[in-house]
């Protein structure tokens, strides 16, 4: 039996992985000389451009496991014939672990007081629970429902829009068509859709300007799903707070005005970035090699 050939990016995959029987790793991570013969999984290394994957030309890969959930802009590089596998699975536990986080301390005024120690002021004003607040979960993916799992210890009041309306185990999910009915009734909004066509910009002035006074927008999404203009305008003027795990664009500039207003909270697209990730990734990259040594179809294929 021809052993399956594995592509991984880094020394620390490749030690948490081999030894497998019946498979031979490779360390590759898209530069330098490709290895020659076929591939039947490659793993191209964490949070790289999908431009990175021009290097795959010419290659002959059966599979591309990413470390990502996301994968806008890989259908257009990804060769013909090659089939693109996302990380559904790895990235939720982190993300919805920081979505809450940002809540938390957005509500309760975390970033105001860690600035207040430095000055030495005691400002012991009461602040807005996370208990009892109308939160909106604005994608009802893997990430949302994460987060909803978290939220509901804390005594939140969770809605779920997703596409299309439907029904689950969990409750019944709005449509994307109740958008507008349901954004003004809601104190949080938390946007975790992938980015596409139809979601770049879904947060615009519109979405925005239907969030009542004081509402908090949590986006853990993509920067490109909210127009960061529409975004800035409502945040200065004070009449809505933001929690931002992601930007447009990224990088932020050092002197964007977004670091610098009042209410918005800003972490650098880290939402994945936590020990969570690790054993998560490695789970799963078992997971792939095991179906493709059985013969059987893998999990998470998105392109394709």
């Amino acid at each position: 039996m021809t052993a399956l050939r594995v592509s991984l990016p880094d020394e620390r995959l490749l030690a948490a992985l081999e030894p497998v029987d019946g498979v031979e790793f490779i360390q590759w991570d898209l530069s330098g000389t490709a290895p020659e013969g076929r591939l039947d999984l490659l793993v191209p290394p964490y949070m790289g451009k999908p431009a990175g994957l021009a290097a795959l030309n010419g290659v002959d890969v059966r599979l591309v496991q990413s470390q990502s959930i996301g994968y806008d802009g890989v259908a257009s590089v990804l060769p013909d014939g090659c089939r693109f596998a996302n990380a559904a699975s790895v990235h939720e536990t982190s993300t919805a672990e920081l979505a809450l986080g940002m809540m938390i301390a957005s509500q309760r005024g975390i970033p105001d007081f860690a600035r207040n120690q430095a000055s030495g002021t005691w400002d012991s004003s009461m602040r807005p629970s996370l208990a009892d607040r109308r939160v909106l979960l604005v994608g009802y993916g893997g990430v949302g429902k994460a987060i909803e799992d978290r939220l509901l210890p804390f005594e939140a009041e969770v809605t779920r829009l997703a596409s299309r309306e439907r029904d689950e185990p969990a409750g019944k999910i709005h449509g994307i068509d109740s958008l507008y009915r349901q954004l003004p009734l809601h104190e949080i909004v938390v946007v975790s859709v992938p980015l596409s066509d139809a979601t770049r910009h879904l947060v615009d002035a519109r979405f925005l300007a239907a969030m009542p006074d004081g509402a908090l927008l949590v986006n853990v999404a993509r920067g490109p799903v909210a127009d960061t203009a529409a975004l800035l305008a409502e945040t200065q003027s004070g009449r809505l707070r933001a929690a931002l795990d992601v930007t447009d664009p990224e990088p932020l500039p050092a002197d964007h005005p977004l670091w610098t207003t009042p209410g918005v909270l800003i972490t650098p697209h880290v939402g994945g970035a936590s020990t969570a990730m690790f054993p998560r990734m490695v789970r799963l990259i078992r997971q792939q090699i095991d179906l493709l040594k059985d013969g059987k179809e893998p999990v998470n294929i998105v392109l394709g």
